[in-house]
């Protein structure tokens, strides 16, 4: 009996340890995409002047798991790792609680974009986690330490807390190693925006209400039963107010559907710029407001120098307004084409504010940071010259 109880205690003390490890990893893999989810909880409970911190909150946040879950599977530092755990397990269950009952976050993002769950999933997770939590913390006396001389434990700690949080840190600054957004290089937008051959959409039922004003009596119909009942032959039969709308089986999802490109009249430019067959350069600057301004004239010289070149055509993507655009760059000395994008999308074609996409023929070639754009000797020698 005490062998089938510590081999229980065990195999929970490893799921939970893992799941919080695996957490903490696909939010430091995007700590920025993290943080947009994070400023979407500030706003839903009105603490968005908290948005300036939501990105080093999101890099701890995901380095806190991850080293719950390593002390929990070692078995060191137990008080603080179980205190931490129940402490973390019972605020994301609130929050997903919260998502759910009140449709005002329709992902968690408790596991980033990987693994997308809806809110209600979210919260079946997060409360068999928690039942999970709360029985390690009543067993913890059984949870043997794994590193038993304090000088290695203190060293575990040490790389626990340090390694992802070099990692994290590495990925704010150049991007994802992995990513799973639908602009990910070597995806083609054009593709991503169209529903494939073959593919069945969502699948609704239509529920009309009827009434019969002469026989004084109701009933509902589904848009199935209005029509093999051949009921909209009889004229005292009418429909009342709204027919309502019911998701019967979920479809096939277009991975982009959001993507707008408009110039500042509103003229659609999408398909335009997403299939151009040539190589081309996109800036993508959701705000401008808080985009470095020396990687913008970086750009700018690149795109000049491209133009020039090749002939090859660079354009910035923004949301930001157009007041904004004119304090931030000198248009007279500008050498590209300036276009508007909802912040949604921009966010997710690259995790970098600017961030520059290379792209041809409608596939995304490369991407990189604002940390690490590249020069145009590099552009020249690992694609241009191949023109």
């Amino acid at each position: 009996m005490a062998m089938q109880k510590s081999i229980k205690i065990q195999v929970v003390k490893w799921l939970v340890g893992l799941l919080f490890i695996f957490s903490g990893l696909i939010k430091a893999n995007d700590p920025l995409g993290f943080s947009y989810k994070l400023q979407e909880y500030f706003e839903v409970f009105q603490l968005s002047f908290l948005n300036s911190f939501a990105t080093p909150l999101a890099i701890l946040l995901c380095v806190f798991e991850i080293l719950l879950g390593g002390l929990l599977i070692l078995g060191i530092f137990k008080k603080f790792s179980l205190n931490g755990l129940l402490l973390t397990i019972l605020f994301f269950t609130f929050l997903t609680f919260v998502s759910a009952a009140f449709k005002v976050v329709t992902s968690c993002g408790c596991f980033g974009d990987a693994i997308p769950l809806s809110p209600w999933q979210s919260f079946a997770k997060d409360v068999v986690l928690l039942i999970a939590i709360v029985y390690l913390y009543k067993n913890k006396t059984h949870i043997p330490a794994l590193i038993t001389h304090p000088g290695k434990q203190s060293a575990a700690f040490t790389i626990l807390f340090t390694a992802p949080l070099l990692f994290a840190t590495f990925t704010y600054r150049y991007l994802p190693v992995v990513d799973f957004l639908p602009y990910a290089e070597g995806s083609s937008i054009p593709a991503a925006m169209r529903m494939p051959e073959g593919a069945q959409p969502d699948t609704y039922e239509i529920t009309y209400n009827l009434e019969n004003k002469k026989l004084n009596s109701r009933k509902k119909l589904s848009d199935k039963e209005y029509l093999d009942q051949g009921i909209w032959k009889d004229k005292d039969w009418e429909i009342v107010g709204k027919p309502e709308r019911k998701l019967i089986k979920k479809g096939y999802e277009v991975k982009i559907k959001d993507l707008v490109i408009a110039n500042v009249d509103g003229l659609d430019y999408t398909k335009e710029i997403i299939e151009n067959p040539f190589y081309n350069l996109i800036l993508v600057a959701y705000n401008l407001e808080d985009a470095n301004l020396q990687k913008l004239d970086e750009f700018n010289q690149l795109a000049l120098a491209i133009a020039e070149q090749y002939n090859l055509r660079s354009v910035l993507l923004t949301s930001s307004s157009v007041e904004t655009i004119a304090s931030k760059i000198p248009m007279t000395s500008w050498h590209t084409e300036i276009f508007y994008v909802d912040a949604v999308p921009l966010k997710s074609m690259i995790r970098s504010n600017p961030g520059l996409i290379l792209m041809k023929n409608g596939v995304v070639i490369k991407k990189w940071s604002s940390y690490d754009f590249p020069s145009i000797e590099e552009l020249n020698s690992q694609y241009f010259s191949k023109l």
